[in-house]
């Protein structure tokens, strides 16, 4: 699991669903929850969190411009590949943290990655786990 360390900057609330903006590093990660302020008392401005996201949840783009409806970019540099015969294991440097991306080593053709590389990485906010530990 990749895990970045951030502080909540602020909840949108809608029923039984919240929008948490964490600050990481400068950047704002958001995460959908199923679970409101009063629900989850953790769920406060400034508290320090978690961000979790799964390896095969982030996708990469190299030389991307646009819009897009991932809300989480991550501007990294690629660190190393380590390439399989279907999947392979980008590792990015994003200021400073390790963030693992796992994607098809048909990608990794496409987009010529390799070390040295700037990179977006992609995370869908539903892909996001906000945890204290």
């Amino acid at each position: 699991m990749n895990k970045l360390v951030g502080k909540i900057n602020s909840i949108h609330t809608s029923g039984n669903l919240s929008i948490a903006e964490i600050l990481v590093n400068l950047d704002i990660l958001k995460a959908v929850l199923i679970e409101t302020p009063e629900s989850a008392p953790f769920l406060k401005k400034g508290e320090t969190i978690n961000v979790i996201f799964k390896e095969t949840e982030v996708s990469i783009a190299k030389n991307f411009s646009g819009k897009i409806s991932l809300q989480n970019r991550l501007n990294c540099r690629i660190v190393s590949i380590e390439n399989g015969e279907l999947l392979s294991k980008v590792i990015l440097d994003y200021k400073g943290d390790k963030l693992i991306s796992i994607i098809t080593q048909f990608a990794v053709e496409d987009m010529d990655l390799k070390p040295g590389d700037e990179v977006a990485a992609l995370i869908k906010t539903n892909e996001v786990i906000l945890s204290l530990e």
